[in-house]
């Protein structure tokens, strides 16, 4: 039977420490007019960060803040992302009260941003984690998916309604995804549904400062993947399917594969950064065709931009604001000196309009000839794993709903995330227009 402790005191305690501290404090470091806090929370607003970013850049390749430094230059974002000296950050609580409620509070259940996560593990585990996944998540793998989310994208569009509102980030920006990412796992159709409802829940938990409902619905959620992952796995030990899931299963180096909280943690970090990121893409995607008719109507008549195009969307509008690197060692960035235990921010989406890498970086473009250099990816040895999958589904998604309804047209009422790092649309009302042309 579930202790009082375990079931209210510990929640309480990890989200107190993990979410309602760092936000105060970032809140009141941008009260303060520090560049750190100032974009964690302007972020949550959903306000155009431009004249942030460039401020940020303005005060050298390393700005200070009160927690470490923070860059929004092009170069130096690669070279911490690319540098052994950078780790990936974890709250360290050190040995002191909040070490010890840290500590106590700690629960086994799989979080994507913990270990035994891709994201949070660094060399030599990483380096025999991430060679076992890349053999199943193979180029040729993500093109076997092309022809079926296809499909999914087609089936999802002969289900809305033209005459009548929409809001796209329901009815297909999260569900494109989410079918996608069934396939992946090797999920039965009768329980797609679960997935959606555990992605939706799962996704907040790569976001900071989340609020005790949200946190509270992460956590249940994941607790709920954690227990049907486990069923789920063993059905495909039993009975293993053409998907890329009972590939890892079954994957060896060296006679090693991953262990059950690795196959977990994959899984869980294919739902919940596979779910929200393409979710966002798609959302920013519509919204910035839809505002610039004459990037739309070049794309309708040079369909082979529309790969180049899902690049600048990611790199104008990108899914994830920023990541945090930790220094592991004394080194040196861009001539400043770092020292160990330093946090370093690096915004990728600042680092995506450094006007010393992109032209006229402000202008959302399809044809911009180096939009693949943005960084919304990340780089170096945690470069992310599904970034070609997520072009895929991207140039797939975007592609199909305008070459069906040509007239689509934003509705008033979207509304943004109220997240700090995820980056995109919570509501995306939409008319999609009478006229519509047949699927190709």
């Amino acid at each position: 039977m579930t202790s009082l402790a375990e079931e209210h005191v510990k929640p309480a305690v990890r989200w107190s420490i993990g979410h309602a501290l760092p936000r105060a404090v970032l809140r009141l470091a941008a009260r303060r007019g520090d560049l750190q806090g100032r974009i964690t929370v302007e972020a949550s607003t959903g306000a155009d960060l431009t004249a942030l970013f460039d401020e940020i850049r303005a005060q050298g390749p390393l700005a200070a803040t009160k927690i470490g430094h923070t860059t929004t230059r092009h170069e130096v974002v690669k070279a911490i992302l690319s540098d052994d000296a950078f780790v990936t950050a974890r709250p360290r609580f050190g040995a002191g009260i909040l070490g010890k409620l840290a500590a106590w509070s700690a629960t086994d259940v799989m979080h994507p941003v913990q270990p035994p996560s891709l994201l949070a593990v660094e060399p030599p585990d990483h380096t025999r984690y991430r060679k076992l996944v890349t053999r199943v998540f193979t180029a040729r793998a993500v093109e076997q998916l092309r022809v079926r989310t296809q499909q999914i994208a087609d089936d999802l569009l002969d289900d809305l309604d033209p005459a009548g509102p929409v809001d796209l980030i329901e009815a297909y920006c999260g569900l494109l995804p989410v079918t996608v990412i069934s396939e992946i796992l090797g999920v039965p159709p009768q329980e797609r549904a679960t997935v959606l409802a555990l992605g939706a829940a799962a996704a907040p938990s790569l976001d900071l400062g989340l609020s005790w409902r949200v946190f509270r619905n992460v956590e249940t959620g994941l607790n709920t993947f954690d227990a049907w992952l486990s069923r789920h796995l063993d059905t495909l030990r039993a009975n293993p399917g053409d998907n890329l899931l009972s590939r890892l299963i079954t994957a060896r180096e060296d006679g090693a594969g991953l262990t059950e909280r690795e196959l977990k943690a994959t899984a869980g970090l294919v739902l919940a950064a596979g779910f929200e990121t393409t979710v966002n893409l798609l959302g920013n995607g519509i919204s910035l065709l839809t505002k610039h008719p004459a990037q739309l109507e070049m794309l309708r008549t040079r369909p082979e931009l529309w790969g180049n195009a899902v690049d600048e969307v990611l790199r104008h509008d990108p899914p994830v604001l920023l990541t945090g690197r930790m220094c592991a060692r004394d080194t040196t960035i861009a001539g400043i000196p770092v020292r160990r235990g330093q946090l370093i921010t690096t915004v990728l989406a600042g680092a995506n309009r450094d006007p010393s890498v992109f032209e006229n970086p402000a202008a959302f473009d399809v044809t911009r000839p180096n939009a693949r250099d943005h960084v919304s990816f990340g780089a170096g040895r945690h470069y992310c794993l599904g970034a070609q999958l997520a072009r895929m589904e991207g140039e797939i998604g975007l592609r199909t709903i305008f070459d069906r309804f040509p007239d689509l047209a934003p509705l008033p009422g979207a509304r943004r995330r109220p997240t700090r790092i995820l980056r995109g649309f919570e509501r995306l009302p939409t008319v999609l227009g009478s006229t519509s042309r047949p699927p190709t």
